[in-house]
């Protein structure tokens, strides 16, 4: 019994884990969107979940950046930064003059719909935890 609520527990930390580094990566997307030849990025949040679940947290903080160069400085984690190994690029429906690939009514609508999203997570939580504590209650 404990084996269970201890599996959908950890499920729902992953949720709610992986929807905060999404709601980072879209801001991150947001605050750049002037910035000349930014790239917008995001990840699958379905994959990463299930790569969440299945290995935990606990082996994706360490992340080994790639140098092509000496004078590059060492891409070490200092527990800043995403977690999720899967960000892609996103592919704009109409490229700019700057380089830039944020749209903004793209960005805007994914942070819209991620944090319902999240909000929705932490309400069936809280929903669940309330549920075990009404069975636990002697009647």
């Amino acid at each position: 019994m404990i084996d269970k609520l201890t599996d959908s527990f950890n499920f729902s930390k992953e949720v709610l884990n992986l929807r905060q580094e999404r709601q980072k990566v879209l801001a991150s997307n947001i605050a750049n969107a002037d910035t000349p030849n930014y790239k917008a990025r995001d990840f699958d949040f379905s994959s990463e979940l299930s790569k969440a679940v299945k290995s935990g947290r606990a082996g994706m903080h360490s992340i080994k950046l790639d140098t092509t160069s000496e004078a590059h400085l060492s891409g070490s984690q200092q527990g800043g930064g995403s977690s999720v190994h899967g960000l892609n690029y996103r592919v704009p429906a109409q490229p700019s003059m700057d380089g830039n690939t944020v749209e903004m009514e793209t960005e805007r609508a994914q942070f819209s719909d991620n944090s319902v999203r999240q909000q929705a997570s932490l309400t069936f939580l809280n929903g669940y935890i309330r549920g075990l504590k009404s069975a636990m209650r002697p009647e």
